[in-house]
């Protein structure tokens, strides 16, 4: 396959990247970044979107494009900084519709991410894709408005890929996560009842790949394990995992006090599971989050 991937140097591109070269697919990268030649090295091309507006031919005959661009989330929300991370997406979107309006055979696929804040904040609801979604805090505000946005690319076959906790051993946020407990001071934040929509790096991509060679998938997608838990639950797999104590509970005031209203990333969330998944067959690596933190602590 030919594919092309917006973000494919970010946290989970660059693990698609690689995977794609791995079974032999061509890879264009479209970042800021100028450097249209072929990388011996590398394996991949990469573009700018200002070559690409210039000369839009160049990805003709693609037969994925795969949206993953944002400005990261993982940062204190003043008004410049969330602006920056609705316009990101937004920009996105409306770069990649207009490219692919400009082309004469339109790709066969378009995978653009979202996120598990679709159905917003809920402390007792279960969703899946057949969900309504829900605005009830700046992310699901984000995230309806990505959504809404990539309905305006005309592709053959557009899958809304949303997004959970994507957990791998050196980046994203499982790292920080688990400091805590390295530090023998791992605990319950907030309540610990908040539900946690989690998915594994190797099953995140493993499923954009499933995607990609399935036709039958189209419309949204939740990339999330079967199993969601609560953070309370979270923390004590961690810490069994890792073999220390999970004992020191964070109150919510402090984690409010602290990261202002980003604090919402921990201190709230929601239940999805992946039923369309499931439904066209895929298969979980990681379907419990004992299963992934054995990987991730490194004793699986």
């Amino acid at each position: 396959m030919r594919v092309a991937i917006a973000g494919g140097t970010g946290f989970i591109g660059s693990a698609l990247t690689k995977a794609l070269l791995e079974r032999n697919d061509d890879v264009w990268i479209i970042s800021r970044q100028s450097s249209k030649e072929q990388s011996n090295q590398s394996g991949f091309t990469q573009i700018t979107w200002s070559e690409l507006e210039a000369a839009p031919s160049l990805l003709e005959g693609i037969d994925a494009i795969v949206n993953l661009t944002g400005e990261s989330i993982n940062q204190r929300w003043t008004a410049a900084a969330k602006q920056r991370v609705m316009d990101s997406r937004l920009t996105a979107a409306a770069r990649i519709s207009k490219l692919v309006k400009l082309l004469k055979h339109k790709p066969p696929l378009v995978v653009n991410a979202s996120g598990i804040s679709a159905y917003g904040i809920s402390a007792d609801g279960i969703f899946d894709e057949t969900s309504p979604t829900k605005v009830t805090d700046f992310l699901s505000e984000v995230v309806q408005n990505w959504e809404q946005a990539a309905d305006g690319i005309p592709a053959e076959r557009l899958v809304k890929l949303r997004v959970g906790v994507v957990l791998d051993k050196k980046d994203g946020a499982f790292p920080l996560m688990a400091m805590p407990y390295r530090l023998f001071g791992g605990g319950r934040i907030g309540s610990g009842k908040q539900w946690l929509s989690w998915i594994h790096l190797e099953d995140m991509i493993r499923l954009i790949l499933y995607i990609m060679d399935n036709k039958q998938i189209t419309g949204p997608i939740n990339g999330s394990s079967p199993n969601p838990v609560t953070n309370d639950f979270f923390g004590r797999a961690i810490g069994k995992a890792m073999g220390r104590p999970h004992w020191f509970p964070v109150p919510a005031f402090l984690m409010s006090a602290l990261f202002g209203e980003m604090s919402t990333l921990l201190l709230d969330g929601q239940r999805a599971l992946p039923r369309k998944a499931l439904e066209h067959g895929f298969s979980f690596r990681y379907p419990t989050v004992e299963s992934a933190m054995n990987e991730l602590v490194g004793r699986g």
